[in-house]
């Protein structure tokens, strides 16, 4: 099948725009993605040290209003300063969505942060979910595989997530005090981010691996540390291959990189990706070259997604590829979509005060089925159509797309030209004939929003 831009926007990047020129082929989608990061430069998230109010403010005020009541009204000042960090971070991440040019990135960016999925288990840490993502999975995603999951598995936020900070090797000096083991992260690195369920390794490559993993840690005064005294002594052995002599940090990177670079990772990840862009169901021969281009360059990333952009399986659209090809976009890709077909600008998102943001952006999400930032659980969102397309997931999807875009947009598109805006020359003519023949422009733009046509991404 030959490359289509109407696709390549719908299928790999955030959608089809009015003002932004789709991709004319697999080489300009790569170029694109390996050229600087515009969107970050012009919607910038704070890192986590910039996150502000920091996590010691809060814990600062936090005890104040333990001690006195007059303390109260600062803290709750100090939450109400994480909510309005949070809900600038996600306008921004939604504007770049809408206005970019290179939807791979965006796209890619909002996969790998979900195959590395965290949630805030502390309360006061909730606002430095996005700036998580920004450091660890947005510099990677044309990078080195190897190099994201270091990131990622030994940042604050993932080692808080999956309770590694609890971790104490049974043997480490200060194991009396009553701390075990832990396994969750090392478990979790096997299993979801490298090797696979029914990866070739076994419950004894599990507790190795929670072994050298002791002593990755974190600290409010210290950030990320590595403490020698919590670490299981000795050489810990996964899969065959020894680490050690005794837990550091530079050895736990080494077997990291020896996680990536086996080749049961590269299946895993060539499938995931496939699964996620193409089909519930991609064909083997996809999967293959994505594999083999995977282990070639040695866990390069940007020629696993040129070896997928190029096969013909890609460019199928729903109906020739069958059952298993019809991916319905997740909530926040049909939010996104949607603003960026109809026209929606950037920064008035960026603008957009707090009771708009939780109305008709945030509280929607939640509806159809997607907590933003609060996955039920490590192993990340479903990608089955069938997730997503329930009662009242449909409910809310066809509750927004007639509140939403009037009420965010100053003057919406005539329907009639936005039919194709949003679906492309392959619009199908029941929807350009309803869009049509819509009373007014919320109606018409409703139609097309809440059509199956738009729903799904092929």
């Amino acid at each position: 099948m030959a490359f289509s831009p109407d696709l390549a926007d719908r299928r790999f990047g955030t959608g089809l725009s009015p003002r932004v020129d789709p991709p004319s082929d697999p080489a300009d989608i790569l170029s694109r993605l390996a050229a600087p990061d515009d969107m970050a430069r012009r919607f910038p998230i704070p890192l986590t040290d910039a996150a502000a109010p920091t996590v010691a403010d809060l814990r600062a005020l936090q005890r104040a209003r333990a001690e006195s009541d007059a303390a109260e009204e600062a803290y709750r000042a100090g939450r109400q300063r994480m909510e309005a960090v949070r809900l600038a971070t996600f306008r921004a991440h939604l504007a770049r969505g809408v206005e970019t040019a290179d939807g791979f990135r965006e796209r890619l960016t909002q996969f790998w942060a979900d195959h590395f999925t965290i949630r805030a288990r502390n309360g006061l840490m909730r606002h430095h979910v996005t700036p998580y993502v920004e450091e660890t999975i947005r510099p990677h995603v044309a990078g080195r595989f190897a190099d994201m999951l270091r990131a990622a598995v030994t940042h604050p936020m993932m080692l808080l997530y999956l309770d590694q900070v609890n971790s104490v090797g049974p043997n480490s000096p200060v194991a009396r005090d009553g701390r075990g083991l832990n396994e969750n992260l090392a478990r979790e690195v096997l299993e979801l981010h490298t090797l696979g369920v029914g990866g070739p390794y076994g419950q004894g490559d599990v507790r190795q691996l929670a072994e050298l993993f002791t002593g990755l840690s974190w600290g409010i005064d210290q950030g990320f540390w590595f403490r020698p005294r919590y670490a299981e002594p000795g050489a810990e052995t996964v899969l065959g291959e020894s680490y050690g002599p005794d837990a550091s940090l530079d050895e736990i990177h080494r077997l990291l990189d020896d996680l990536a670079a086996h080749p049961a990772t590269a299946r895993h990840l060539a499938r995931k990706l496939a699964v996620h862009f193409v089909s519930d169901d991609p064909p083997p021969g996809l999967t293959d070259a994505m594999s083999a281009a995977y282990l070639a360059s040695g866990g390069a990333l940007l020629p696993v997604y040129e070896a997928m952009l190029r096969h013909p399986a890609a460019w199928l659209r729903d109906v020739e590829a069958g059952p298993g090809a019809a991916k319905v976009m997740q909530p926040l890709q049909f939010i996104q979509s949607a603003l960026r077909g109809i026209g929606a600008r950037g920064e008035t998102l960026l603008s957009a005060d707090r009771q708009t943001t939780m109305r008709h952006l945030m509280r929607p999400l939640l509806h159809m089925g997607q907590d933003w930032e609060r996955p039920d659980g490590p192993d990340g969102l479903p990608e089955a159509a069938e997730a997503w397309i329930t009662p009242q997931g449909m409910a809310a999807r066809i509750d927004w797309a007639f509140r939403a875009p009037v009420a965010l947009l100053d003057d919406l598109p005539d329907p009639r030209v936005a039919v194709h805006q949003l679906l492309g020359p392959h619009a199908p003519q029941t929807v350009v004939f309803a869009a049509g023949a819509a009373e007014d422009r919320v109606e018409g733009i409703g139609v097309i929003l809440t059509s199956a046509a738009f729903q799904r991404r092929n």
